[in-house]
């Protein structure tokens, strides 16, 4: 029974979510209470695991993604995004374009949460388009898979993030394995993907770019936007590093706690982004409260699935399925990425997808000889981002910017989301053998 009432449930958030159409973080909550209820639990045990896992889920994970949006906020206002974007085109020039792009898209889609990064350099991709005569798939498809993979790899992304903290993964670890994993998953869906594009014939309508480029003169240096936006992974990945030699040094661990060092990149921000740039610092505070409203939906979604999570854990159903999946002759990583990728067709979301299958399968992995959390969370991450369709928020955003019939969106968006998705389970599985 615990298994049927667990399938039961996670149809349920499907149907709710992807047919109903009923917000998410009701749908997750609507879940959690009939799958607490059916399992045996009286209603305060079901009231207590619900309130246990929302808070538990968002804990340290709200700093971090709260000051991720801050600091994504003031790259994008400050104009130091555009700013990395030129100065890269003008180095590698025509021949090396996509590759630049790639690039760009990578370090930009770094701080930045990905519809937010997407509309950013969805106006430098046409700018781009029309200076080169190619065509704006053959320009944008490299920066959009930079920016997917930055999505659903990388902390501190809300999904990255939050299944690493669920898996007790050190966050700067799975930032470094995230990186080389990222190179190949970005060549072969970014540029190599892009070149069988290149005589894609689509026109598209130049007066849906909302985003006002900051003028050049007013844009930040380079060496400044670039380090600003780098930041976090400088932070995270030194922090990770240098913890091992001094673990009990409390300033070194305080420097490699996630949140401190998003926070220190935010200092950094507000001041060489907001401040040096001659804003004032009352301006630059409603800049970063401001940030927050494009997060609360993300919390939300996290905060639903915290309480799915806690829900199966209290009824024992994510211990009976652990047990019973013990017995499965399967590789963990290649079932941590097929879970996330049979939901995230079900259902849309990376973020919903990645975050349910954790819930689902983290007691499992836990109990697994030479467990590495981090790799987990790539397996997962890369999984939460196959094929997204029809019922993929993105998908309608990459169809009308770049306007697309619903068959070409689902021969250029679809596939470049599916190769991100396999050569990052590739990836993630070669790097298993060396680590």
């Amino acid at each position: 029974m615990p298994l049927v009432i667990a399938l039961l449930g996670i149809l349920a958030l499907i149907l709710l979510i992807a047919v109903v159409k009923l917000d998410t973080f009701l749908s997750f909550v609507v879940v959690s209470l009939g799958i607490g209820i059916a399992s045996g639990l009286d209603v305060v045990e079901v009231g207590n695991a619900i309130q246990n896992g929302i808070g538990g889920t968002l804990g340290d994970l709200t700093l971090i993604i709260g000051f991720g949006a801050m600091l994504g906020k003031l790259v994008a206002e400050s104009g130091a995004a555009s700013k990395i974007t030129d100065a890269l085109l003008d180095k590698v020039g025509t021949k090396n374009l996509q590759w630049g792009l790639a690039l760009a898209g990578f370090i930009i889609g770094i701080p930045l949460f990905y519809n937010a990064g997407f509309i950013i350099v969805i106006p430098l991709i046409f700018a781009v388009a029309q200076a080169s005569g190619f065509n704006m798939l053959y320009v944008g498809i490299p920066m959009l898979a930079s920016l997917s993979v930055a999505h659903g790899y990388l902390p501190p992304h809300p999904s990255p993030a939050a299944i690493g903290i669920q898996l007790n993964a050190d966050l700067g670890k799975t930032l470094i394995y995230g990186l080389i994993v990222a190179i190949p998953a970005i060549a072969v869906a970014g540029p190599i993907f892009a070149k069988t594009l290149k005589n894609f014939d689509i026109t598209p309508d130049p007066t849906i770019f909302g985003f006002k480029p900051v003028p050049k003169e007013l844009q930040p240096g380079l060496g400044i936007s670039l380090l600003v936006a780098l930041m976090p992974v400088i932070l995270l990945s030194a922090g990770s590093v240098i913890k091992g030699y001094f673990p009990d040094n409390q300033f070194v661990l305080l420097i490699a706690q996630p949140y401190f060092g998003m926070l220190l990149s935010v200092f950094f921000a507000v001041y060489f982004l907001g401040i040096k740039q001659g804003r004032n610092l009352e301006d630059v505070s409603k800049s970063l409260a401001e940030s927050f409203k494009d997060i609360a939906v993300i919390l939300l979604i996290i905060a639903g699935a915290g309480a799915l999570k806690e829900i199966l854990s209290a009824s024992g159903t994510s211990t009976y399925i652990g047990e019973m999946l013990q017995h499965v002759n399967i590789n963990p990583l290649l079932l941590g990425w097929a879970t996330a990728a049979f939901i995230r067709i079900c259902v849309g979301s990376a973020t919903v997808s990645g975050l349910t299958a954790v819930g689902i399968l983290a007691p499992l992995f836990g109990s697994q000889p030479d467990f590495q959390p981090e790799l987990m969370v790539l397996a997962i991450g890369s999984g939460s981002l196959i094929m997204g369709h029809l019922n993929d928020g993105g998908f309608w955003l990459f169809k009308e910017y770049f306007n697309l019939s619903v068959k070409d969106t689902l021969k250029t968006w679809t596939v470049m989301e599916t190769l991100v998705s396999v050569v990052g389970l590739i990836g993630v599985m070669l790097l298993s053998l060396v680590v």
